[in-house]
């Protein structure tokens, strides 16, 4: 079966187009025929206005024309469209799902950030082995929103969404170009009001291992291997120390936008956001560390996410 995956996030949409396989134990893999990125901004100034603006709209369904082709001269089976924080948040959101459904002939879904979660954990883990009873938690951090999903070899056992991203914190906290030392303690601040909340829902010290998923976690990686330009085979499954990455992330933040932009694995159109996703996993990594029961000291980027978890769910509806 040929399928089609749509995920439009706060600050990219994703398309991916595969097939799907069958193994002898029953389990469904991915072929990737086509796997493309464009960052279109959506979610600009929603957390402020609570609207998806009209150039934004503009914008993403731009990228939705050209991607509606893509589809079609696939010949594909089945397509799946799913929206995220961006589209949650905003007052207007008849008009995005009105405005994809006269383009690709379906309504798309606006899920919810724990179907988000979800659907990230299914594509994180899809393509990396999970032992028995072990503890994994994948963190997904968008542009709006970043969830935490904790599980094993028999699925998700508890998640959590929560409304910070990189895309949000730019706006909200990180202004200056750098960041202002004081920026970044009200922001890491946030973080840590955030993961306290997280805490409180999913046994975060019981944590084995931990999977980022989602661009400003792989970008990361790439900085923290020594990369010139992003490679996703290098990238993908890539076993990082905690103190590597912390010094990538701290690299990027302290960076500025010009900076970044000279860097051959950042793309153009995480440049000024990408600080702020920095950020957030820095933090995020280094409140995990300090509370472990499992002495973490390293972190697994994915390059399968949320987008191989539509697709898989595209392939089983």
């Amino acid at each position: 079966m040929r399928v089609a995956a749509i995920d439009c996030g706060t600050n990219s949409i994703r398309l991916l187009i595969a097939d799907v396989d069958v193994s002898d134990d029953g389990r469904q893999h991915l072929r990737d025929v086509h796997r493309e990125m464009r960052v279109v901004r959506l979610g600009q100034g929603v957390d402020v206005t609570g609207m998806l603006g009209e150039e934004a709209l503009e914008r993403t369904f731009a990228a939705v024309d050209d991607y509606a082709v893509l589809i079609r001269d696939a010949s594909v089976e089945r397509v799946r469209f799913v929206a995220t924080s961006a589209t949650r948040d905003a007052g207007n959101r008849d008009v995005f799902v009105a405005g994809i459904q006269a383009r690709l002939g379906l309504v798309p879904e606006v899920v919810s950030g724990a179907e988000e979660a979800a659907l990230s954990f299914a594509g994180a883990v899809s393509v990396l082995p999970v032992r028995e009873n072990q503890n994994v938690l994948v963190v997904d951090l968008g542009g709006g929103s970043t969830e935490f999903v904790l599980g094993d070899a028999t699925g998700v056992k508890g998640a959590l969404s929560t409304n910070m991203g990189c895309v949000r914190f730019t706006e909200r906290y990180l202004q200056s170009d750098p960041p202002t030392e004081a920026e970044i303690m009200s922001a890491e601040a946030a973080i840590e009001e955030k993961l306290a909340d997280v805490s409180a829902v999913l046994p975060l010290d019981a944590v084995d291992s931990i999977v980022g998923v989602a661009g400003s976690i792989t970008t990361i990686t790439a900085h923290a291997l020594g990369l010139a330009s992003y490679q996703s085979e290098l990238i993908h499954a890539a076993v990082v120390p905690l103190e590597k990455v912390d010094a990538a992330a701290t690299s990027l933040l302290s960076m500025t936008r010009s900076d970044r932009a000279e860097l051959g694995f950042v793309h153009p159109g995480r440049v000024d956001v990408i600080g702020a996703g920095a950020l957030i996993w820095r933090t995020v990594l280094r409140y995990l560390a300090r509370i472990s029961t499992c002495g973490l000291e390293s972190a697994t980027s994915s390059e399968h996410d949320i987008l191989d978890g539509i697709a898989l769910g595209a392939a089983r509806a």
